[in-house]
This record gives C-alpha cells, sequence and structure tokens, in this order.
C-alpha cells in the first residue's frame, strides 16, 4: 500500500478498487466471514485477505477471530469521514452553483 498520511487519503485509496468496495457492500448488511465474503468473488482466498488487510489498515474494517473463523465487519466511523470530506466540497459548490444562478437571474432582469 501506498504511505497515505492524511485517512481520507487512505479512505478513497481503498475504495479505489472494485473489489473492495463491493466487500464493503456486503458487509454493510451486515458482520460476515472472510470465506462468506470470498465467495461471490471471481478470486482467491489469498486475495480476499489481501483487500481486507487494505480495508483494515485505512480503518474501514474490523475484523475478530474466534476458533479457526475470522469475522469481518465495517467500521462506519471511518465511512463518515469520507462522507464529511465530499459534504464539505458539496456544500461549497452549492453556494457556488446558487450565487451563479442569482447571477444569472439579475442579468435576465437587466436584459427583461
Amino acid at each position: 500500500m501506498l504511505n497515505y498520511c492524511d485517512p481520507v487519503d487512505m479512505v478513497f485509496h481503498a475504495l479505489g478498487d472494485p473489489t473492495r468496495r463491493q466487500i464493503v457492500d456486503q458487509l454493510s448488511h451486515g458482520p460476515a466471514s472472510v470465506s462468506e465474503l470470498a465467495a461471490p468473488l471471481p478470486i482467491s482466498l489469498p486475495a480476499v485477505v489481501q483487500h481486507l488487510r487494505v480495508l483494515h489498515e485505512c480503518g474501514l474494517v474490523d475484523s475478530e477471530k474466534v476458533g479457526r473463523v475470522r469475522t469481518c465487519r465495517v467500521r462506519p466511523a471511518t465511512m463518515r469521514r469520507a462522507e464529511d470530506w465530499i459534504a464539505q466540497r458539496r456544500d461549497e459548490w452549492e453556494r457556488r452553483l446558487d450565487r451563479l444562478g442569482e447571477f444569472l437571474a439579475e442579468e435576465d432582469d437587466k436584459k427583461g
């Protein structure tokens, strides 16, 4: 994994891969074992484990081993960091678009 310092950078890096997004989608329905996560994927179990490692390193997924079964779950707080980052940008762009809309309405009033 690349050396990302910002936790949001790490989350976006992890979610940049479609396989990892699919794993997160599966886990959004509830905890699952590694073998359950691997079943619908067209990759090997060791490859799934590597993807889970990336998701764990960025804090998106936690796992717990009980006996021979490792169960994974999503950490919503980490996902919220990415959501907050996106929301801040969305708010800024909405303000800009609102100002543009006001400007264009004023221009229409001047012409009409």
